[in-house]
Order: structure tokens, then sequence, then C-alpha cells
């Protein structure tokens, strides 16, 4: 599933290509997404783009109008910038004309992703009411940090992806925060001392803004015909490295299931 660094990665990559155009025309091949694409989508026509923006792992195009439309990658989803003349690929769901020739496709081979026209304040539609604050702004401070951990039972990589508690921390950087940090998966949130927390809500920061900068070196793949995703190789230390050695101290990396999500650690290194 694109994470929240290849999201940003997206808003930036489609950013200079759609903003200030004018969509001249949709078309729907599957509306067949996690929602049904409803017909409204078809007010973005004549729409001109204001913005582009995102929450957690949604992208928000706004309009002139100050409507907006928000879209979600899903599991395996991407957002492309193509020539008019590129053919059309299968899984090309959603296709939206520019006036500066381009398309905006949405392509999504599982079509668990969504495209929603929303009226109104953005920040009061259900998908994003409830949203804890953003990582790397100002909203997301320690002393909150450490308040939302105080009685918490549960496991930390539970906590940490729970999108109340932050948003846009998903398995992979859940994984590597913890590893940075010297904590356990399976640590309660409240037993863990406040020097420890703070150096994972530190590590939580450190990992996506770096990813998000290793992102920035594939911007110029959003505007290509081969069909791959703009996102970037990750620099990892445990994700997805079971039975390897820890680049920490040498140990093996172990692999557990927490909350239905496969997740690694150092036993080792982390305590």
């Amino acid at each position: 599933m694109p994470e929240l660094p290849e999201v940003e990665t997206t808003c930036r990559g489609i950013r200079p290509h759609i903003d200030g155009q004018t969509i001249t025309h949709v078309d729907v091949h599957n509306g067949s997404l996690r929602w049904p694409v409803s017909d409204e989508i078809y007010a973005l026509r004549n729409s001109t783009v204001s913005a582009v923006k995102r929450r957690a792992k949604y992208i928000l195009i706004e309009f002139t109008s100050g409507h907006h439309l928000l879209l979600h990658l899903g599991m395996s989803g991407s957002l492309r910038i193509s020539r008019s003349k590129e053919e059309l690929r299968k899984h090309d769901h959603l296709v939206f004309y520019l006036s500066n020739g381009l398309e905006m496709r949405l392509h999504d081979p599982r079509r668990f992703g969504c495209a929603l026209w929303v009226e109104g304040d953005y920040r009061k539609h259900p998908l994003l009411a409830k949203l804890g604050p953003e990582p790397l702004s100002d909203s997301f401070t320690l002393p909150q940090f450490l308040q939302s951990c105080a009685k918490r039972d549960r496991a930390i990589k539970l906590h940490i992806m729970d999108n109340t508690t932050v948003v846009g921390v998903g398995n992979i950087y859940a994984c590597e925060a913890l590893h940075i940090a010297g904590i356990t998966p399976k640590r309660a949130a409240k037993k863990i001392s406040k020097l420890r927390l703070t150096k994972l809500y530190e590590s939580i920061r450190f990992v996506l803004a770096r990813s998000i900068e290793q992102g920035g070196t594939t911007l110029k793949d959003f505007l290509h015909s081969d069909g791959q995703p703009g996102y970037f190789k990750q620099q990892l230390t445990v994700y997805d490295r079971e039975g390897k050695p820890c680049q920490s101290c040498g140990h093996t990396v172990k692999r557990i299931v927490l909350g239905q999500r496969s997740t690694f650690y150092c036993p080792k290194c982390q305590r």
C-alpha cells in the first residue's frame, strides 16, 4: 500500500502538471472502486485546479470553486500524468483531461482506492474528520504524544499506527521508527519511559522526513509512459528482513504478527 511518503511524493509529482489547469473532460472507465464513483464526478468539467494537498494518505485536489476531489490510492493504486497520445493501460479507471493537453489517470488494479467529490469544508468529511495530527506538522507535539501513550495497554506499534494518534505511520515506517528508537513493538505503550517515547517521537518524524526526501529524486517519473510508480526505493533497516542480520548489532531480525500485520524487529536492539 502506498504510505504517507509515497502519497506526498505523488502530490509533489502531479502538482506542477495540474495546478492552474482546467479539467476539460472526465472519463470513468470503471467506477467500481472501494466506493462506487458517483456521477457527481462529472461536475469537475470546466473546473480549474487551485491547489494540490495531502491529508494523511488522502490526496485533495482543490478547485477555484472551493470544492475538492478526494482521492485514495488504496492497496495498489497510483496517480499518473500522461500525454494524450499514450495508450490507455488496463486498470486506468479514471481519466481527467487537462487544458494543457495532458491527462491525469487513476490506475488501481485492486480497486481499493476512491475518488469522491467533496463540497464544503473537506475537514468535516467522514473520512477525515477524526484523523489525528500530521506527523511532520506543528500539531504533532511531544506532550500530546506522551499523553496519548500514558494509559494505553495496547502494543506501541499498534498505537502509533492508529490514525487517531498520528496519521500516516504505516506498517513499514512503524517498524523502522521502533527499531531506531530501540523499542520492541510488543511493549504496552504505557509501560515505556518518557525518555524512550521521546526517542520514538523523534524517530517517527525522522524516518518519514527522510523517506519524503528520498522520494524527491523520482519526481521526473510522474510524466513517463512506462507505467511504473513514481515512488522511491526504500532504505530499510528491519522491515521485510526476517532472518537477516540486524544492521545495528548483527543479531537475526525476527518477524511476528501484530494486529494482523507482519512486524519486523531485532530482539537484541529492541526491548
